[in-house]
C-alpha cells in the first residue's frame, strides 16, 4: 500500500535509479504520476506491505519499500526493474547502469560514467571534498544519512 514517505520505516528497502539526464520540467509531473500509479498497484494484495517514492533533483527515482511484516518475493522485485526498464524506454535514458558516478558541481547534479569520472578526478575536476550521491545505499537511513556524502567518505575514494 501507498504510504507517504515520512511514514516509512528507517529499516525499509531502498532502491535508487540514477537518470543519465535531468527529466525536462514538462516530464516531471508524468513520470510522478507513473511512479505513483507503479508503487500503489504494487504487491496490492497484501496489506502489510508499505510502499513509497521519492523523485529527487529531478534525476533520480527512488522506491522505498517497508518489508519488515512482509517479505518482497523475485517477482516483486522482477516487476519493478521491469517498471525502471519501461521508464528508460518511454523516457530513452539509462536508469538502471550501477556503472557511473552522479555528484554535484556547485548546485547542478553531474552523471558520468565510471572512466570518465576516474578522469576527472585524476585532473583535479572534482576533489575529495565533492558532494557525491552513493546510489548503493540499502535502506531509508542510509538515505537519509549516507546518499549525499563527500567522495572521501564514499566508496569511491578508491579512485582518488
Amino acid at each position: 500500500m501507498f504510504v507517504d514517505y515520512t511514514s516509512i520505516s528507517n529499516d525499509a528497502k531502498v532502491w535508487v535509479y540514477p537518470s543519465s539526464r535531468k527529466f525536462y520540467p514538462t516530464e516531471i509531473e508524468e513520470i510522478e504520476q507513473k511512479v505513483k500509479q507503479f508503487v500503489e498497484s504494487w504487491k496490492t494484495e497484501d496489506d502489510h506491505f508499505k510502499v513509497s517514492y521519492q523523485l529527487l533533483y529531478n534525476r533520480f527515482i527512488i522506491l522505498v519499500a517497508d518489508d519488515t511484516e512482509t517479505s518482497l518475493t523475485n517477482a516483486d522485485i522482477d516487476a519493478s526493474v521491469s517498471f525502471i526498464l519501461q521508464l528508460q524506454e518511454v523516457y530513452k535514458v539509462e536508469l538502471l547502469d550501477k556503472m557511473n558516478a552522479c555528484f554535484k558541481q556547485g548546485e547542478y547534479v553531474q552523471y558520468k560514467d565510471l572512466k570518465d569520472f576516474k578522469k576527472l578526478l585524476k585532473n583535479k575536476a572534482v576533489t575529495a571534498k565533492t558532494i557525491i550521491f552513493d546510489n548503493l545505499i540499502n535502506n531509508k537511513e542510509d538515505l537519509e544519512n549516507f546518499w549525499e556524502i563527500t567522495i572521501e567518505n564514499s566508496w569511491y575514494n578508491r579512485y582518488l
